[in-house]
């Protein structure tokens, strides 16, 4: 016998190291979040300036700490974008709150795996409450629903349809393959979010089976359409078996008819999916509430407390009308995880309710900020947001150079610079057109404020979008003058002379 090895201990710290070099991270955070309104919300740099900053080589030996701290420092302060800057306003990105980013070292510091209730007891109970809470007090749905935090709401959306797939396609798809039956048939609106045709693709479904309904002057999905569209469907052979709803769209902010959709589901017995990742969060808001009227007879529902819960990334969430189903969809019974639970008196275990079997304590960060914050804080913050971007929807319409692009939806306002002295005439939709899309790019790398960009009809609109609890009417205002300085001087440079 050779003997036992000896210890190698390189890789443990003990307590006093940990808490002194998780100290002075949290001392670099907080020095992030004092100099938040000072700091450009993106830098002006390239993808080749970032890359030589900070892929530094992986040394042979260990870093000293005082070199690591200074490379993060570096990371942190001088090469990082942040969506928790007041006047970051891009996309559906929440600010991250306090207690949920101190409550997820916590969690990697746990480090239990939550695919499995005997590797992670408090975490799952957690979990499975609060996806309870979210299923039935916040949404509406009946006893008996539930479901599980995901990655984020792509997989949140695909755990939803394989589910509606597998329960609506009437033959044993898992046993038996999608090829076993007719082509089945997805629903969307032209403003769903692209996850949803991700899905179909996951799920063998295919593109040329998923039908894009158009939407109307509010970009809701017209449901005579819809129904029009199942009857042909049927009749060629197709087999519908699923709509998805939007209650938040990314553009505008816009809620489909979910009532009337709903009807129609129940009518022709199909599966009826709530995309909620943005817009489910306003449901905790009362003067919010009842613009997702019908939410509550959804089948499943998904959504992102990333997003207008503001909790740190990423954590999205899905919830089934009735949460058994999930086993139903994803469970496999390998022998290395069968366990004698008379005994071990073990609870579910998540990992065989989705397709990921080693998952992280996502749900504590959205547990936390909800308990530190409570509900009506919550409550009050998102109505603010709602109200703040009806402000600037009142600013721009009242303001000379900038015209909006819909009604504003939610918390979203778009609109576009369009100088007032510009010249009528059949080549000023596609100047416009130029202008705000070169406009988008130079607000972005400018770095007073952020915003994105929508399509509204086939042109380009400035789109801000407001899921931040740092931003209040003064950085709107900003808004307002950064597009109207950077507009003025693109104009000079790019108007032709025939629009003079």
């Amino acid at each position: 016998m050779s003997g036992a090895p000896e210890p190698v201990p390189d890789l443990a710290w003990d307590a006093g190291r940990a808490r002194a070099f998780g100290e002075r991270i949290v001392g670099l955070w907080a020095e992030v979040l004092e100099r938040l309104p000072e700091l450009p919300v993106r830098g002006r740099w390239s993808a080749e300036e970032v890359r030589e900053a900070v892929a530094v080589a992986i040394p042979e030996e260990p870093m000293s700490e005082e070199e690591l701290l200074a490379y993060l420092r570096e990371m942190a302060l001088g090469w990082s974008t942040y969506p928790g800057h007041p006047r970051f306003l891009g996309y559906i990105s929440g600010a991250g709150t306090v207690p949920g980013a101190a409550a997820d070292l916590l969690a990697a510091g746990l480090n239990m795996n939550v695919g499995g209730w005997q590797l992670s007891p408090a975490a799952t109970e957690i979990e499975l409450a609060l996806t309870r809470f979210f299923a039935c007090e916040v949404f509406g749905l009946p006893e008996g629903s539930g479901g599980l935090f995901t990655s984020g709401g792509a997989m949140a959306s695909f755990v939803a349809l394989k589910a509606a797939r597998d329960h609506r396609a009437g033959w044993d798809v898992r046993n038996l393959g999608v090829a076993a039956g007719p082509p089945l048939g997805l629903y969307l609106s032209t403003e769903t979010h692209v996850v949803s045709d991700r899905a179909a693709d996951m799920l063998g479904i295919g593109w040329a089976n998923v039908r894009h309904v158009s939407v109307d002057e509010g970009f809701r999905m017209r449901v005579e359409e819809l129904e029009a569209q199942i009857a042909r469907d049927r009749e060629a052979g197709l087999r519908p078996f699923a709509v998805v709803g939007t209650a938040g769209t990314t553009s505008t902010g816009s809620v489909d008819p979910l009532p009337a959709i709903a009807d129609v589901c129940e009518r022709e017995g199909l599966w009826f999916h709530v995309d909620a990742a943005y817009g489910g969060p306003a449901m905790l808001a009362p003067d919010l509430r009842p613009l997702l009227s019908g939410i509550e007879r959804a089948d499943s529902i998904a959504f992102d407390p990333h997003k207008w819960l503001s909790t740190p990334l990423t954590g999205g969430c899905v919830l089934l009308r009735d949460a058994s189903l999930l086993s139903g969809s994803f469970d496999a019974d390998p022998a290395y995880v069968r366990q004698d639970r008379a005994r071990t008196q073990a609870g579910a275990d998540l990992g065989r309710w989705g397709p990921q079997f080693s998952r992280a304590f996502w749900a504590l960060k959205v547990w936390v900020s909800l308990l530190a914050h409570g509900r009506a804080a919550y409550a009050r913050r998102i109505s603010h947001e709602a109200a703040l971007a009806r402000y600037l929807g009142e600013r721009v319409t009242s303001h000379p150079a900038f015209e909006l692009g819909c009604p504003v939806g939610l918390s979203i306002c778009c609109f576009r610079y369009a100088p007032p002295d510009l010249a009528p005439g059949p080549e000023r939709e596609s100047y416009l057109d130029l202008l705000n899309e070169r406009l988008v790019t130079e607000i972005q790398l400018d770095g007073r404020v952020f915003c994105s960009n929508a399509l509204l009809g086939g042109h380009w609109y400035l789109r801000t979008c407001i899921v931040n609890f740092r931003t209040e009417a003064e950085d709107l205002d900003v808004v307002l003058a950064v597009a109207e300085e950077l507009g003025a001087r693109l104009d000079a440079e790019l108007r032709p002379e025939g629009l003079r």
